[in-house]
């Protein structure tokens, strides 16, 4: 999805340093297992001097964890919680590549109809029982069922368990987005029958494979995991216990760090980057992401529903100057809504609307509105980036006759507004899932999908039917064709002005090993060691 970034997960999303290696999505047998390989992580020393196990990490986040309900669930606070406890069939590591995870490998059929993936051996859940296929079955049954805002898009026939440690899944027909789908969190694989429990109590003291536990959750507020003492990963987890510990404001967090109460933090303020790469006792952990920086229009509002209004906007912004303003040169100007980590980017070939004030006055002209409006853009307050790209483009709107007043409200409050369609204009991430271009471009562009194309209501038939046609092309050039046309009607209709793909980026106290961060803004937590215990 994108996840909901806020920061959410499609966007906050889950999730740009730009990857110079393109993403292959693994299509043949018996692929490599990658699921132990340590890549991009902080420090991933495996000297004789490495920091003995055990220890508490405590890692600080601007938002609470709300549920654990996997198929139910969308923003980053929570999927990057739940991706601790239930883990899915394939995976991908920190350079985007699908590699197996629960399962051990994994087949596609020349048809593209038929997946099968055999399990590795001696799977247990968290509970200590055995994990099978007919586990595996119900898993994906339920997140079929459920649909939600991560829903299974492909045209599922049948599933069924071969045998214990075999899963076969048939299509109705191919659907290239799959294998790469099946490594988003929200297809995590859980006991059946949720071991015997409700739904709800389940949800409440989730089971899985992952390397942690629920010791203690507090909703409103911090979250304790502990070590999964029958995670498959022989010796992992490392540390003890997990803490995800609230912290709203991006200036407390990062005095927090520094101060060593904390050990890392989830987001980082731009302008405090270089602070703590040059600290004493603090560096910066980064990674290419699959995140856009994004701001959204409501198509449904009067004003932004006029295309020429988006157009006359984008034409009066300084992509550029903004980017390097509020990011300090570790983000890229964005022309396309693909982030170029992903698959089928266009950013430095498409013909986007660049700045240029009197052609952004003549476009305004053209509008329903000539001699501009008033209107209101919605941001979540807290995050000081954020602040400074909504006074920036109400600075350029006000060149052009717009006169834009900035709401700053609450994480939670932000949230519901913009679920309920109650704002004109607002500022979010839009981010990728998995490494899959339809990740984004579904969630941004189908106005019949959960998210109605972002929360903007965008409807324009010709994207809907290119979306279509992308999902069934095999990958290749044909494919490519598809999403660049695509890309560049966004580009020239604007629902959504891409502003810049950021570099992910974690505040991490010097001490801490082997942090390993992943392009869709999580972190893999199995690795990490605390010096000193």
């Amino acid at each position: 999805m994108s996840k909901l970034i806020v920061s959410f997960r499609k966007p906050f999303l889950v999730g740009s340093l730009v990857f110079l290696l393109l993403v292959l999505v693994a299509g043949c047998s018996g692929s490599k297992n990658d699921a132990g390989k340590n890549t991009n992580a902080t420090n991933p020393s495996t000297t004789a001097d490495q920091p003995a196990e055990g220890g508490t990490f405590t890692y600080g986040r601007p938002a609470s964890v709300t549920s654990f309900d996997l198929h139910n669930q969308i923003t980053s606070n929570n999927a990057f919680a739940i991706d601790k406890v239930f883990e899915p069939l394939v995976a991908f590591n920190s350079d985007g590549t699908i590699v197996d995870w629960l399962a051990e490998s994994h087949s596609i059929s020349a048809d593209g109809l038929t997946y099968t993936f055999v399990l590795r051996d001696g799977l247990k859940f968290s509970n200590g029982t055995g994990v099978t296929a007919k586990d595996a079955v119900f898993s994906i049954q339920r997140h079929l069922n459920v649909g939600g805002p991560l829903a299974i898009a492909a045209k599922v026939a049948s599933l069924s368990a071969k045998d214990e440690k075999t899963l076969v899944i048939k299509l109705k027909a191919p659907y290239t987005p799959f294998i790469s789908e099946l490594s988003n969190f929200s297809n995590g694989i859980l006991p059946k029958d949720f071991g015997g429990v409700s739904e709800k109590e389940f949800f409440k003291n989730p089971v899985g494979t992952g390397p942690f536990v629920v010791k203690k959750w507090d909703s409103a507020g911090d979250l304790t995991f502990s070590k999964n003492k029958y995670y498959w990963q022989k010796g992992k987890p490392y540390i003890d216990e997990l803490v995800y510990k609230l912290i709203e404001d991006d200036s407390q967090a990062i005095n927090q760090l520094k101060a060593g109460a904390i050990d890392a933090i989830e987001s980082v303020a731009l302008e405090n980057v270089n602070e703590l790469k040059q600290g004493t006792d603090t560096k910066v952990a980064t990674n290419g992401s699959w995140v856009t920086e994004q701001l959204f229009f409501n198509t449904l509002d009067k004003h932004f529903s006029d295309v020429h209004v988006r157009r006359a906007l984008a034409l009066a912004l300084d992509r550029n100057g903004l980017t390097n303003a509020v990011t300090f040169g570790f983000a890229k100007p964005a022309n396309s809504l693909l982030p170029p980590a992903i698959p089928y980017n266009t950013n430095d070939t498409i013909k986007a609307l660049s700045f240029d004030t009197n052609a952004a006055k003549a476009e305004l002209a053209k509008s329903k509105f000539p001699n501009g409006f008033s209107t209101k853009l919605l941001i979540a307050s807290g995050n000081n980036s954020r602040t400074q790209e909504a006074q920036i483009i109400q600075a350029a709107a006000k060149t052009i006759g717009i006169d834009i007043q900035i709401e700053s409200v609450e994480l939670a409050s932000f949230r519901e507004r913009f679920f309920a369609y109650d704002f004109s204009a607002m500022i979010n991430s839009g981010q990728a899932d998995s490494p899959e271009a339809n990740s984004i471009l579904a969630f941004q562009t189908d106005p019949e999908g959960f998210s109605k194309s972002y929360w903007t209501h965008y409807t324009n038939n010709e994207v809907t039917k290119l979306l279509h046609e992308g999902q069934k092309t095999p990958d290749g050039e044909e494919r490519a064709g598809i999403y660049a046309k695509l890309q560049q009607i966004l580009a020239d209709e604007v629902p959504y002005i891409p502003l810049y793909y950021p570099d992910i980026l974690k505040g991490v106290r010097s001490p801490i090993d082997s942090l390993v961060v992943l392009p869709n803004n999580s972190v893999r937590f199995e690795d990490v060691r605390v010096k000193g215990n």
